[in-house]
């Protein structure tokens, strides 16, 4: 929750995050690169209560499960009042879906919107080969 004014701004914590919504499917394909981007991505500032918008570009080798496009786009939407860093936010997202597919390779960037006259942008690896 945070103040601005005498006015004050409600947002959930992490553990509202619905998880529960990603499913996954079996892949038996060829080694592919598959990357998922959107530019609606958004949380809320724990320390202001202000959106924070931007891209999140999702890549990963699948081992034996790709990520069900629907449930992702819900579990990205439960997203949308959950008060957390950027950071942490990132983090978050790189440890959900790693769970999910544990994939050979894993990448989570995230690129916000300016804020404050700062760009930020977070990016978690993952890959077999370190």
């Amino acid at each position: 929750m945070a103040i601005a004014e005498g006015k004050i701004f409600q947002f959930d914590e992490p553990d509202k995050i619905r998880t529960d919504f990603l499913e996954s499917f079996p892949y038996e394909g060829a080694t592919q690169n598959i990357v998922y981007e959107t530019t609606e991505f958004s949380c809320v500032c724990p320390f202001s209560g202000l959106p924070d918008f931007g891209t999140l570009i999702i890549t990963y080798i699948p081992e034996k499960l790709c990520v069900e496009l629907k449930s992702l786009k819900y579990y990205l939407v439960s997203w949308r009042n959950i008060g957390i860093y950027q950071e942490a936010a990132t983090n978050r997202l790189f440890q959900d879906l790693n769970t999910c597919l544990k994939p050979k390779e894993l990448v989570i960037k995230t690129i916000y919107n300016t804020r404050g006259g700062i760009d930020s942008t977070c990016e978690i690896k993952l890959s077999d080969q370190t």
